[in-house]
């Protein structure tokens, strides 16, 4: 495997301070788009991420008390310091995971800096959320809300920075203290934010903490010190965190993916359907999102004029090429284990009697060619499989990927059986200019969330949480205390 030359080197974040692991081992940082090293981050162990609760349990009586109008000030300054070194941060996200910087920097950094400012808004309300309720001339009871303690956050390799802000923002607005742990397959860019940040936050109130999931996850997800959970990640993960916790029980939030569908019906606008099926699944991070459209499903009498619609916008729109430059749209896959996964979804496809509508290729030498310094790297490219059966593995199955499966439909009740037909259920899209037939597939559809009209609409102003199997809870500041009720006699 080729090292880069200026091999960079990242740390821990214990207690305010940069430490390498205990043991002083590191793994290595894999650019996706070249397939070679170009940084180390530590191997942790099981003291490190003993050091990083103790140092979070010894912060919180600090911070937990702190009135939240001071803690919104801090969350105010970690908003600045976002915009301050947003190019820094999106260059690392895309060095990291191949999530092209156009996104990463034009898109990303101002909505989680806006992300840090709405948290800090919502510090100030938490205080407000108890009930009062008169017992009598001589008692008073009421509610109030507190927080929880010790808070981790276990963060997905597709999509570091943005899982870090959604957990870590509230989770300190609530007043609780928290432990990163970014996949080890992504950690980059989550160790040099949490560096930023404890430039501003007192000692302890947030550490970052890189290392092998069973070997540190397990650790920080069963300590008796920590309070909550939240996880963004596969199902496997979510099981394996749940036998960690089976004799320590704690609240957890889940996040673990989806198969979502897209659906578009004979009335809809077309070109707006179209730019939004494809964006939803052939992102700038290639398909590599929880809530990718990755199961298009298209009703038959526009099948045909929607497939050219989508081959011209994907002809039109979608530039593979070097992720640190602004002109690229799409970029490779984020580690190899994901490329051989998706590559072998391709395969079975085909094997499935699928037939490949547009794509299928992958590999930098094959898409690639004329820049040979890619001729390593993970690329795929935007495929489209036209499938007549919802019960196919590619179908059934996350790719996670710039794969989709393209399902015809004659009815609207077809429709809702084959969208619903899944263990999964974070999101859907539904293009219609009929509002009866909206507000129907909005109640009927097994999601967590429904965009009419849109796709990949998230912000801080509504929860982001699934149904069935990808998960339950969000991301909330309520969801990061607990209430207390309280009695007084006052006779």
């Amino acid at each position: 495997m080729i090292i880069a030359k200026d091999l960079k080197k990242f740390l821990n974040i214990i207690n305010g301070n940069l430490v390498p692991a205990s043991t002083g081992e590191y793994m290595d940082s894999i650019d996706p788009a070249t397939g070679h090293v170009w940084g180390t981050i530590p191997c942790s162990t099981i003291q490190d991420a003993e050091e990083a609760v103790e140092s979070a349990k010894a912060a919180f009586e600090k911070w937990s008390t702190m009135p939240a109008s001071e803690r919104a000030v801090y969350l105010r300054k970690i908003g600045d310091l976002i915009t301050q070194h947003g190019e820094e941060l999106s260059e690392l996200e895309t060095r990291d995971n191949g999530w092209v910087v156009r996104e990463t920097k034009y898109g990303l950094i101002p909505s989680l800096a806006s992300f840090w400012y709405d948290a800090a808004a919502g510090a100030t309300e938490v205080g407000s959320k108890g009930n009062t309720v008169q017992l009598g001339p001589s008692g008073v009871g009421y509610t109030l809300r507190e927080p929880l303690g010790v808070v981790v956050g276990i963060l997905p390799w597709n999509a570091p920075l943005s899982t870090f802000t959604f957990k870590a923002a509230v989770a300190l607005a609530a007043g609780n203290t928290v432990i990163i742990k970014p996949s080890e397959l992504g950690s980059v860019s989550s160790l040099r934010f949490g560096e930023l940040i404890n430039e501003i936050l007192p000692p302890g109130t947030l550490n970052v903490i890189s290392g092998i999931g069973r070997d540190v996850g397990d650790i920080l997800v069963s300590h008796q010190d920590v309070s909550k959970i939240s996880v963004t990640g596969s199902g496997q993960t979510a099981k394996a965190i749940a036998q960690s916790t089976a004799s320590n029980p704690k609240p957890m939030i889940l996040e673990l993916g989806g198969k979502s569908p897209n659906i578009v019906f004979a009335d809809a606008d077309l070109d707006k359907a179209a730019q939004g099926v494809t964006n939803g699944i052939f992102s700038g991070n290639a398909g590599q999102l929880c809530a990718a459209g990755s199961r298009i499903l298209i009703q038959k009498p526009i099948y045909d004029e929607m497939i050219i619609k989508m081959k011209e916008v994907i002809a039109q729109t979608i530039k593979l090429g070097d992720p640190l430059n602004p002109e690229s749209s799409m970029g490779p896959i984020a580690n190899s284990t994901q490329y051989e996964k998706i590559c072998a979804y391709i395969e079975l496809g085909k094997d499935e009697g699928g037939e490949t509508i547009i794509g299928g290729r992958y590999g930098g030498s094959v898409l690639l060619p004329e820049q040979p310094q890619f001729s390593d790297g993970y690329w795929v490219e935007p495929t489209l499989i036209h499938v007549n059966s919802n019960t196919l593995r590619i179908c059934q199955e996350e790719i996670f990927g710039p794969v989709a499966t393209v399902i015809p439909f004659d009815t609207e009740e077809e429709a809702l059986a084959i969208a619903n037909e899944s263990s999964l259920g974070l999101v859907a899209g539904v293009w219609t200019t009929n509002l009866s037939r909206a507000h129907r597939m909005m109640r009927k559809l097994e999601s967590g969330t429904v965009w009419v009209n849109t796709y990949f609409r998230i912000g801080p102003e509504l929860p982001f949480g699934g149904t069935k199997g990808s998960g339950f809870g969000s991301d909330s500041i309520l969801e990061y205390t607990r209430e207390k009720t309280c009695y007084i006699d006052i006779g």
